[in-house]
């Protein structure tokens, strides 16, 4: 017996099990299926335990307990809510798959912090949701410390659906990739760094991928001036990175096409921002790393479908080649662009990649941006804002961002923000609205659609949902990654579309 309990603690293992909230005040408690069979295992001990250490444990809540089985020297019981969450309306999500993930995240941190290098999850009823909850929840980017949080090695408790669990697997680590970039600090991820990095990974899922690491003289060479405009600003070389993920059975479908913001570090230019917090812009590029890492998990899941992702990446900086206030660009369409302020630089770069886009004769084409701090007042952190012209578009996006938890919401594109960009005192365009403080978001996306053409467009703005505080449980304090999973949901049920 002391060599079995030796062995245990020369090799921890900890166990996330789950419970559910009482329904009734009367009501037994009440286990998930991995749960009860745990508790039957050590005969009732778990449950004996739960009831004589403290109150009834609410969602989000956790308990630890050590010395109950052998084989697990460390159980964190975590609590998952009532049994009846599920799609809620008013939310606009589906509660209970929330519910998992935020309680498997807890339990995995608590035996993170105990050095617990293995653990074993209860799928808790949804076994990519309790994959979810673990992977993202243990991420902390301390790849520059020296003080580095244990790496814990989690794994499916029991025999439940193995498949769901590792697609759950994927879709997290999709994301973590999305937050190690943006998290990366811009001396690190300079846009050639971008590329390369998104490059290794997407050779090591797939031999269905051809990537294109597009230079300068390329970028000059298919006249994208107001990209270049902002990129002269900075030393660092502008790149154009050209992805072509070729999962359908049928070469010639037509693609979607996902088009990404890579300013890897957003200064202002001479439209300089202020000093405090500039520092976070360096996940100015949060679009192009959401829509990079959405396609390599699409390549790792082998998704039948033809997947183009397009991200224009440079820096925003002030150097005496920079954009000045005033100056005017040509688009590669054609337009030209008074730039009123070099701080709305986004928009000048995705202007040329969704011009680009459109030669690949897309099925649809999703940008998404880190693109206005008017997003971010308008909807905070709780969703990403979709403009879009199609209602096809949106019905896909409205449906799979219930799944993923990971909510946008739509924004409208009048013609009464158009007039805002198009009424310019030197060009076609100007980019900024007409009324600078006035419906920011929506005239930057009013902006974007002058250079669209394809009946299926849909802008993602995510500003607001670039870094989390505390609002997402399940996501430490840092770069969100978001919503890189529901660009992935959304690119799985567009396969199924045909």
């Amino acid at each position: 017996m002391l060599n079995n309990w030796s062995h245990v603690c020369f090799f921890p293992q900890g166990l996330v099990l789950g419970v559910y909230e009482k329904e009734k005040e009367d009501g037994s408690l009440q286990f998930t299926e991995a749960g009860e069979t745990f508790d039957r295992s050590v005969s009732g001990k778990l449950r004996e335990l739960l009831s004589i250490s403290g109150p009834a444990l609410k969602k989000g809540k956790s308990r630890l307990f050590y010395g109950v089985h052998k084989e697990f020297p460390s159980v964190v019981v975590v609590g998952l809510g009532k049994t009846s969450a599920g799609v809620c309306n008013q939310e606009n999500w589906d509660t209970g798959r929330e519910n998992i993930r935020a309680a498997v995240s807890v339990g995995c941190r608590q035996l993170q912090d105990l050095e617990i290098p293995e653990v074993e999850v209860d799928p808790c009823g949804d076994p990519q949701s309790a994959a979810e909850g673990a992977v993202l929840g243990l991420f902390e980017y301390d790849e520059l410390k020296q003080k580095k949080k244990t790496v814990v090695k989690t794994q499916l408790h029991g025999s439940a659906d193995r498949e769901a669990w590792g697609k759950g697997l994927l879709y997290a680590e999709g994301q973590n990739l999305a937050r190690h970039l943006m998290e990366g600090p811009a001396n690190y991820i300079t846009p050639t760094c971008f590329a390369e990095t998104i490059q290794k990974r997407l050779q090591s899922v797939s031999d269905k991928v051809t990537v294109h690491i597009r230079p300068k003289s390329w970028i000059e060479d298919h006249q994208m001036s107001a990209f270049l405009s902002v990129s002269k600003g900075s030393d660092e070389p502008p790149v154009f990175l050209e992805i072509q993920y070729n999962g359908s059975a049928h070469a010639s479908l037509p693609p979607l096409v996902l088009v990404g913001k890579g300013v890897t570090f957003d200064s202002g230019g001479i439209s300089l921002k202020p000093s405090s917090g500039m520092d976070a812009m360096r996940a100015d590029m949060g679009g192009a790393a959401t829509v990079c890492a959405a396609i390599v998990t699409a390549a790792a899941l082998k998704l039948p479908l033809n997947i183009v992702g397009l991200a224009p990446l440079c820096e925003n900086m002030p150097n005496g080649c920079a954009n000045k206030p005033g100056d005017v660009v040509r688009a590669k369409n054609g337009k030209t662009i008074q730039i009123d302020n070099t701080d709305a630089e986004g928009r000048l770069i995705l202007a040329d990649a969704l011009c680009y886009a459109h030669s690949f004769n897309p099925k649809a084409i999703v940008n998404a941006a880190t693109l206005t701090g008017a997003m971010d007042v308008a909807l905070g952190s709780a969703a990403a804002g979709v403009f879009t012209n199609s209602d096809w578009l949106w019905n896909h996006l409205n449906q799979v961002h219930v799944v993923t938890g990971d909510r946008v919401w739509r924004m409208p594109l009048y013609q009464h923000y158009t007039r805002q960009v198009t009424e310019s005192q030197l060009a076609d365009l100007n980019n900024v609205g007409k009324y600078s403080r006035s419906g920011g978001a929506c005239t930057a996306a009013a902006f974007l659609k002058e250079f669209v053409t394809a009946p299926h467009w849909a802008h993602l703005d995510i500003a607001g949902v670039m870094s989390n505080k505390d609002e997402v449980p399940y996501l430490r304090k840092g770069m969100s990654g978001r919503p890189t999973r529901t660009l992935v949901e959304f690119a799985a049920r567009l396969s199924k579309d045909v």
